[in-house]
């Protein structure tokens, strides 16, 4: 320890658990992504209590923490004083102020982004209800994938920032986030009052109540929205003459063109006859129409309306071939499938429109 100078606590414990939950949080949602989409969403959810907590200790919590103590000026006479005279900094040296109100920001954008992307494209959590309006909100994505690498960029400067500040500059402020004590120099310890210990408590309490909603599916956060639908009792022509046959392929599948030359060319449907009176088949392909790929905006129909050439078998649309793409040939040949037709042998739900089997599950 530096002669003249002492111990002195300037980081609670709450904060520096946030600290963790947040590079925790954020680090791991950004690996597991293609993984398991629903913990990525869990941790998302911490990841976003966390920076919540964290700005409102930023304007409420203790002497050193409050954004009113940060230290904007002066970031190149930081930066040029580890070649000569140090400044001190108690808190935020400049360079850290800057990162962390950056961090904070694009936190928020992420978090926010990630809660919208997940009710747009898996009809889930709190923005479920804008499912099916995805033309309108798909860009949300994109914001969402942009303000997550930028972030993780300026966590990695952030990180390096402080492995400078301590290896060159000789500063103890990576020792103060970890252990919460700095060597100060006439600078009193904090000492938080009940409204910020209790704070603090619903703080943790909240990130620890975030990361619990992996065992609870049904948690309001993140909930399933998908409902199951009734073909039968929606059009019960549609669900008797197509379902005598195969298994029920929802409307969505394919683009009211499509519909409209498969439904007008039944004596030849896939090598078999599967003509129907005329009454019948307007009804069918009204209903068809009606509820086809370009006449709903979810994800999936939206994709396949993009990308469809008036194919009639979806196998063949350019989407679900992207889908796939990565499934070997030979799964399709297992005795269980049989045909890269039988979505049913592993989409469990799709005769009651669900192409999610794990949203299927959850589906109460």
């Amino acid at each position: 320890m530096d002669a003249g100078k002492n111990k002195t606590l300037i980081y609670p414990l709450a904060s520096r658990l946030a600290h963790i939950a947040m590079i925790v949080g954020f680090g791991l949602a950004y690996l597991i992504v293609d993984f398991s989409l629903y913990m990525h969403a869990v941790l998302g959810v911490m990841f976003g209590v966390a920076i919540a907590g964290r700005i409102l200790w930023g304007l409420f919590g203790t002497k050193y923490s409050k954004f009113s103590d940060f230290h904007f000026r002066g970031l190149f006479r930081y930066f040029s004083s580890f070649s000569s005279h140090k400044t001190a900094y108690i808190s935020h040296n400049p360079a850290s102020s800057i990162a962390i109100i950056i961090i904070l920001a694009l936190g928020v954008v992420c978090s926010l982004s990630g809660l919208m992307v997940y009710g747009i494209d898996e009809k889930s959590g709190v923005f479920a209800n804008l499912y099916e309006s995805y033309s309108k909100f798909s860009f949300v994505k994109d914001i969402h994938e942009i303000s997550a690498n930028l972030l993780l960029g300026v966590i990695l400067v952030h990180i390096c920032g402080a492995l400078v500040d301590k290896l060159i500059a000789k500063n103890d402020s990576l020792n103060a986030i970890i252990t919460g004590f700095k060597s100060t120099l006439n600078a009193g310890a904090i000492k938080p009052n009940l409204a910020q210990k209790i704070f603090c408590i619903i703080w943790i309490g909240a990130i620890l109540a975030a990361l619990s909603f992996s065992f609870y599916k049904q948690n309001p956060l993140l909930k399933s929205h998908y409902e199951m639908v009734d073909y039968a009792m929606q059009n019960p022509t549609f669900a008797k003459e197509c379902g005598s046959c195969h298994f029920i392929y929802p409307p969505f599948l394919l683009t009211a063109k499509s519909w409209e030359i498969m439904m007008s060319d039944l004596e030849n449907h896939f090598g078999d006859d599967a003509s129907i009176d005329d009454e019948s088949n307007s009804e069918i392909l009204k209903y068809l129409v009606q509820n086809s790929a370009d006449k709903t905006d979810t994800k999936i129909s939206t994709k396949i309306a993009k990308t469809s050439k008036n194919e009639i078998a979806i196998t063949q649309n350019a989407y679900w071939i992207k889908k796939h793409d990565k499934i070997p040939a030979k799964t399709f040949e297992q005795k269980s499938i049989k045909s890269k037709a039988n979505c049913e042998a592993c989409h469990k739900g799709i005769q009651n429109g669900i192409i999610d089997l794990i949203k299927f599950e959850s589906v109460k």
